[in-house]
């Protein structure tokens, strides 16, 4: 079950998407959030430090201001935690985004799962790095929601992607706690046959589910490569899914951008709220 969250708040975005989403879920499920906002330090400002003590104060000043940039992001979704009832820890951190995303993954560690804001790739913005450091970092899972994401967060019915692969493996094992809940269970192959070992094919993962009093159905697609994003989204559009699971592949730096394409395409143009584990 997932009673300790951990919600990153940016500080150069709107937040909306994360008071609605997070503290819904929250309610739902009864969970403690902690809330994390970064208020970012220029990375050239951490070098004067080596100049003395003026310097080294212009720095700490630096600091000061990203604090309260933290501070300010926070208290919007504190304000919205406390009128629902929620049970939440802000924590502010003013620091360079190296330092920021060594924190972050750091503390999402130790949480059930992570929420954070989905990409904005129009924005320039650390706070669009930050959600791929959690997901490669954290080592659990990370609930994107869609900078769209209005309401009330629901996962009455979940799409599963799946290909056969260990991420996905691992991702279908985090996401337990909402298909233990789910009212229906999607199950999303696409080119199966070609790519999925018998092994693990869907009809043994939905045996699988199924000895767990999960009923599943499964749906089998054929998609060319640079078609397999759209594909999955326009299905989950026609089935009215709530919540999409798969697994988040791609180098443990995101800086370098070597996700995975299907990743990379989800995170440019998500319409619903996606799980993904690493």
């Amino acid at each position: 079950m997932y009673k300790d969250i951990l919600v990153h708040i940016p500080t150069e975005r709107p937040i909306r998407a994360l008071i609605d989403g997070s503290i819904s879920l929250a309610a739902k499920l009864n969970a403690h959030i902690d809330a994390v906002a970064v208020g970012y330090v220029a990375s050239s400002a951490a070098y004067i430090m080596e100049g003395g003590a003026a310097v080294a104060a212009v720095f700490e000043m630096e600091r000061e201001r990203a604090l309260e940039r933290a501070e300010a992001a926070l208290e919007v979704f504190r304000s919205g935690a406390t009128s629902a009832g929620i049970s939440c820890t802000c924590h502010p951190l003013g620091e360079i985004p190296v330092d920021a995303a060594v924190s972050l993954g750091e503390m999402a560690r130790l949480h059930d799962l992570s929420i954070v804001l989905q990409p904005d790739p129009s924005q320039t913005s650390f706070d669009n790095d930050v959600p791929g450091e959690i997901l490669f970092q954290s080592g659990g899972p990370v609930l994107f929601l869609p900078h769209t994401f209005r309401g009330t967060f629901k996962a009455k019915r979940i799409g599963l992607c799946w290909d056969g692969s260990r991420l996905a493996a691992r991702a279908m094992r985090d996401a337990a706690p909402f298909l233990a809940r789910a009212e229906g269970i999607v199950i999303i192959t696409i080119n199966e046959a070609d790519s999925v070992p018998e092994e693990v094919s869907a009809s043994n993962l939905a045996r699988h589910l199924g000895r767990r009093g999960l009923s599943t159905r499964t749906v089998s697609l054929s998609a060319a490569r640079a078609d397999i994003q759209p594909t999955i989204l326009s299905l989950a559009a026609d089935e009215n899914l709530d919540v999409l699971v798969m697994g988040g592949y791609g180098h443990s730096r995101w800086q370098e951008r070597l996700l995975g394409g299907v990743t990379l395409a989800m995170l440019e143009a998500m319409t619903v709220p996606t799980l993904m584990s690493h």
